[in-house]
């Protein structure tokens, strides 16, 4: 495994920390990009090493000068993880007409951007994995999510039609429908104050799953999976 490359967009704290730290036990070096840069650290001399690079996932222009900074620091990218999304929630009344369009631009147009720079690269060589962190909300509206399920929504049928277009190239596309409540500090305080443990997803199983679809044979490919806690109602 060692010198694959593994691109997480959207890195940061939860979900994209675990991301990062299952893929680098797995021995994948790391591309990391968020808005402002951050890292976990490096790993030594002779393992996998942690970069961070400054990027706007709404913004197609810094996403596209991103990557190509990504490959030409640290090469090709085998695994791409798409977890960016900016969590706008609130009712018509509450979402202004930006934050529904950035909600969009983050969650929708960035994807695009990245299958458009890194899927042609990915097909010439007949390999490379794109997997898109998804949700519930992809499926289903509700009264909250008038800006994030249209935009969960939208991710997810691009991610279909990206699979079927860059599949018969080599390239496995995934969405990972996430049903439940990730487990992160922000979580526990302001979303699920005092329930118990096994309500929420722990976020390094998620990352393990994440790991299973990059390893798959492509006789038998996962193109949608859905994970929730054994105790969520769906």
């Amino acid at each position: 495994m060692a010198g694959k490359l593994c691109a997480i967009i959207g890195f940061g704290p939860g979900l994209g920390a675990a991301y990062a730290e299952v893929f680098r036990q797995a021995g994948y070096d790391l591309a990391l990009l968020s808005r402002s840069g951050s890292t976990p650290g490096g790993g030594t001399a002779s393992g996998p090493v942690a970069r961070g690079y400054a990027s706007d996932a709404g913004e197609s222009g810094s996403l596209r000068a991103a990557l190509e900074t990504v490959e030409r620091d640290m090469g090709e990218v085998d695994v791409v993880i798409y977890n960016a999304d900016l969590g706008q929630f609130g009712t018509l009344s509450e979402i202004s007409e930006d934050q529904f369009e950035q909600s969009w631009r983050v969650g929708v147009l960035g994807l695009f951007s990245t299958a458009k720079i890194l899927g042609p690269r990915m097909t010439e060589r007949g390999s490379g994995t794109i997997i898109v962190s998804g949700a519930t909300a992809s499926l289903r509206g509700n009264l909250w999510t008038t800006a994030f399920a249209p935009a969960k929504a939208a991710q997810r049928i691009l991610a279909q039609s990206l699979a079927k277009q860059l599949g018969p190239g080599g390239v496995h596309v995934a969405y990972l429908v996430i049903d439940g409540v990730i487990d992160t500090a922000d979580t526990r305080a302001n979303f699920a104050k005092g329930a118990p443990d096994e309500f929420f997803i722990r976020p390094d199983k998620i990352a393990e799953t994440a790991l299973m679809l990059a390893g798959q044979d492509r006789s038998a490919w996962t193109f949608e999976l859905d994970i929730r806690p054994f105790g969520e109602k769906w």
